[in-house]
């Protein structure tokens, strides 16, 4: 968010914690129908638990909102200029290397917001998404990703020396354009995603009525996608349960549903963080 936390002290290490504690409030009442009902879930003490932590977490986002609001407005908002804008075009270098390193999401947000093309509490929302649920979710598909790489050493091996490869002549500093020279490892992570999807199912609630084959689904009715099941289809993927980063050679993806893989889900609604990960 082009912020950071090293001077939020306990503030930040209290962040953390509401963050899980609020995990931990979303399982129990997942679990328990009776409290899907918004007033009854209220009146007990878990449901009176997570309205104070929302409360926090909510002030903690407005905080490093305001914050880089105000970073901006104190640089007259040289940092949230167009990019397309023709107007740049006469821009000095330095300014638009400053703009591009300091760059970030809310920045972009914030941009948004300038133009009128996004409220306050939309920003809020976006935030909330990456910072609550943008951590482990990565942390979840790295471990999977360690641990089947730690199954597999012959694959680990091979995935090794193309990192190896490239890190060596730059002693270890990889750059932008060096993630782009490792096809290996991006499958292995891309079949550790397939087999253990950081998120495992998405629900949806169509706007209109939708037929699938002969099924009508009526409009606004919940309809949950099982991610882990779709990856599994042996339809599409032949031996599903076996580790095989060869699955995402070009090769071997060309002509494959694109909806056979959704890790992020799909369409206009995917998730806002899969470029980022």
């Amino acid at each position: 968010m082009g912020t950071s936390l090293i001077d939020k002290g306990q503030f930040q290490f209290k962040y953390r914690k509401d963050v899980h504690d609020m995990g931990d409030t979303l399982l129990y009442r997942l679990f328990r129908p009776w409290l899907f009902i918004h007033f009854i879930f209220s009146l007990t003490p878990v449901g009176m638990l997570q309205s104070r932590l929302i409360k926090i977490l909510h002030g903690f986002t407005k905080q490093i909102i305001k914050e880089r609001k105000e970073y901006h407005d104190k640089t007259n908002g040289r940092y949230l200029a167009d990019f397309s804008d023709k107007a740049n075009e006469d821009t000095d270098d330095m300014t638009c290397n400053l703009r591009r390193k300091r760059l970030a999401m809310l920045d972009l947000l914030l941009s948004a917001h300038r133009h009128n093309l996004i409220d306050e509490e939309g920003i809020r929302e976006e935030v909330d998404t990456f910072m609550f649920r943008g951590h482990d979710t990565t942390a979840i598909s790295i471990c999977f990703t360690i641990m089947l790489l730690a199954e597999h050493p012959q694959i680990q091996d091979r995935a090794r020396a193309e990192v190896k490869k490239i890190m060596e002549p730059s002693n270890g500093k990889l750059s932008m354009s060096d993630l782009q020279k490792l096809p290996y490892l991006e499958m292995c992570i891309k079949e550790s995603l397939r087999l253990y999807p950081s998120v495992p199912l998405i629900s949806r609630a169509p706007e209109e009525d939708v037929t699938l084959s002969n099924y009508l689904v009526p409009a606004h009715t919940t309809v949950t996608v099982h991610i882990y099941d779709t990856h599994r289809d042996p339809k599409f993927w032949p031996n599903p349960d076996v580790f095989d980063p060869e699955r995402f050679t070009p090769e071997n993806c060309h002509g494959r549903h694109p909806y056979s893989y959704i890790p992020f889900s799909a369409g206009p609604r995917n998730c806002i963080g899969k470029e980022t990960k």
